[in-house]
C-alpha cells in the first residue's frame, strides 16, 4: 500500500503556472505507474497525466502541451508542472497509482481565476 500527500496548489490567474508535488510513503513506490487526477465541482474525477514505472508519459488531450509530469523514485515524489493555466483547469488535484488507485489523499486545490 502507498499513501500520498499532495501540495503546491493555489490561486493563479489565467495563463499562469503552478507546480504540484506528491510525496508518497511506502517502500515500493518505483514499481507503480503513477498519475495525476483532478476533480472539478460537480464532475467526476479524471486522469490528466500519467507516468509509468519506466518513465513513459500520458496526457489527456485537454492538458497536452501545457502540463508535464515527472517522477523521482529515490525521493518517492511525482510532480506536475502546469503552464498556461485556464479557468477550466480549476479542480482539486490528486496523485495516485494507475490504473487501479489506492485510497485517495486530501488533494490540493487549484483555482484559475482573474
Amino acid at each position: 500500500q502507498v499513501q500520498f500527500v499532495e501540495s503546491g496548489g493555489g490561486l493563479v490567474q489565467p495563463g499562469g503556472s503552478l507546480r504540484l508535488s506528491c510525496a508518497a510513503s511506502g517502500t515500493i513506490f518505483s514499481i507503480y505507474n503513477m498519475g495525476w487526477y483532478r476533480q472539478a465541482p460537480g464532475k467526476q474525477r479524471e486522469l490528466v497525466a500519467g507516468i509509468s514505472s519506466g518513465g513513459s508519459t500520458y496526457y489527456a488531450d485537454s492538458v497536452k502541451g501545457r502540463f508535464t509530469i515527472s517522477r523521482d523514485n529515490f525521493k518517492k515524489m511525482v510532480t506536475l508542472q502546469m503552464n498556461t493555466l485556464k479557468p477550466e483547469d480549476t479542480a482539486v488535484y490528486y496523485c495516485n497509482v494507475r490504473p487501479n488507485p489506492f485510497s485517495w489523499g486530501q488533494g490540493t486545490q487549484v483555482t484559475v481565476s482573474s
